[in-house]
């Protein structure tokens, strides 16, 4: 079933006409009144997100959401008056009067049913990256949020952390120029080069599997595979090392050279398999130019075990290696280095570190080195946003495009070395065989 389709075919329709008018507003009102929040996944990284929206003062958890009876568990003892909950449609269902916003931290491929539908029901939304598992729901999250005038945030909490926030402001100020091209990297791994595996195990009895799957495709369960982290190497539920490190180290060039989306995208990578991303990619777009780039902007991604390929454009000063992960800025006056992260950028002209001119940027306070303090900024800034005190700086408004922009280089794995063409007005490839991978189809389950 196709995207389209699933928010009409679903109980959707049911739930908006049972629950009173009252469950379709989440305005938030007083001085005094907390936000009221459901997270549905909160075992890994959703567990970080319960502990950072829960720290926050004016904030009272209202019902906890897994697959993982396990995780559940865990979540539920640091909740304890919390409402448990192993589906989302459930929890949307009978809890629509008693929540505001709805933290989603499930896998990709689960991020846009679960965050569609609590839009619809007038909820405010926090999703971890990337935002989507497809284009066309990406396009189909910022426009619900528009309509229904929400407060949105995508989980990049690098994003409101010093050094980035710094970096952006020097670019702007045109501390190296216009710039030319971007480099980009990680070495991480989340992709898969090996066969599908064949046969199945026993579900494990804290799992409930066919929830896990949601609206991909029926599988069976193979231990090792999928729940609960080798999900992001997988083509039916991940984004592969693009849709996890790219997300944050794409975030601060893209924001600070205002990037839409790119006209065209090529994948140096492995024959597809059908099953897993390629384990070695290296994505090359080219963006429309902006005020802050030459007429057009080349934008290379490396990932995967030895990236990044060695490159003049990458060569730092007294013979030094680069960072584990980050990006290079290249302009007309210089380059600008932005380790990843909690690290300074770095000035480089004429193949010598100069200092940065701080002249050039407000004054953002001392730098935070302490990532439980840091990483908090992100979430809170979300919450202060429901309440009316605050304004997110990541809303699906900015983080559907970017998302976009990553969605297209992972596309790019199935065609490799293969230039696609992307046309923003229509959302369309030009390459109609790559038209098919900007949609799923959903599974009724």
């Amino acid at each position: 079933m196709k995207r389209r389709h699933f928010i009409r075919n679903t109980a959707l329709a049911t739930l908006l006409t049972q629950l009173p008018a009252s469950a379709a507003s989440s305005m938030i009102s007083g001085s005094n009144k907390k936000l009221r929040t459901a997270h549905i996944g909160v075992g890994g990284m959703g567990a970080e997100d319960l502990d950072a929206i829960s720290s926050h003062d004016m904030v009272e958890v209202m019902a906890l959401c897994d697959v993982d009876s396990n995780a559940l568990e865990a979540a539920k003892k640091l909740h304890p008056n919390a409402r448990l909950f192993s589906d989302y449609r459930v929890l949307l269902k009978e809890m629509g009067n008693d929540i505001d916003a709805v933290i989603v931290s499930t896998p990709d491929h689960t991020h846009a049913p679960v965050s569609i539908m609590a839009m619809e029901l007038g909820k405010q939304v926090y999703c971890q990256k990337p935002l989507t598992h497809h284009v066309s729901e990406a396009r189909a999250m910022q426009k619900i949020a528009k309509e229904k005038n929400l407060v949105t945030q995508m989980g990049i909490q690098v994003h409101s952390f010093y050094d980035y926030k710094l970096a952006t402001l020097l670019i702007q100020a045109g501390i190296i120029g216009k710039v030319k091209t971007v480099r980009a990297w990680s070495p991480k791994n989340w992709g898969y080069d090996g066969p599908e595996p064949v046969g199945s195990d026993p579900v494990p009895e804290n799992l409930d599997w066919n929830l896990w799957l949601g609206t991909s495709a029926k599988r069976p369960y193979k231990e090792g595979f999928y729940h609960p982290g080798n999900w992001r190497k997988l083509i039916d539920y991940g984004c592969g090392t693009l849709g996890d490190m790219g997300v944050h180290i794409f975030d601060t060039p893209y924001n600070a050279l205002e990037l839409k989306v790119p006209k065209t995208i090529k994948n140096n990578c492995r024959k597809p398999n059908g099953f897993g991303f390629p384990e070695k990619n290296t994505v090359t777009y080219v963006f429309p130019g902006t005020k802050h780039t030459s007429k057009t902007l080349k934008w290379v991604w490396y990932d995967g075990v030895g990236a990044p390929e060695a490159h003049k454009d990458l060569k730092l000063p007294n013979g030094e290696k680069l960072p584990d992960q980050g990006a290079m800025f290249i302009g007309e006056k210089g380059r600008l280095l932005l380790p990843h992260f909690m690290k300074l950028p770095k000035l480089i002209v004429d193949g010598a570190y100069k200092e940065l001119d701080m002249s050039l940027v407000p004054d953002l306070g001392t730098p935070i080195r302490n990532y439980g303090v840091e990483g908090k900024k992100h979430y809170h800034q979300f919450v202060d946003a429901c309440l009316g005190k605050d304004t997110c700086t990541a809303p699906f408004s900015y983080a559907s495009s970017l998302t976009e922009t990553i969605l297209l280089g992972v596309i790019a794995s199935r065609f490799p070395n293969k230039k696609l063409h992307w046309d923003d007005a229509t959302a369309r490839f030009r390459e109609k065989e790559a038209n098919a991978f900007l949609d799923g189809n959903y599974r009724d389950f």
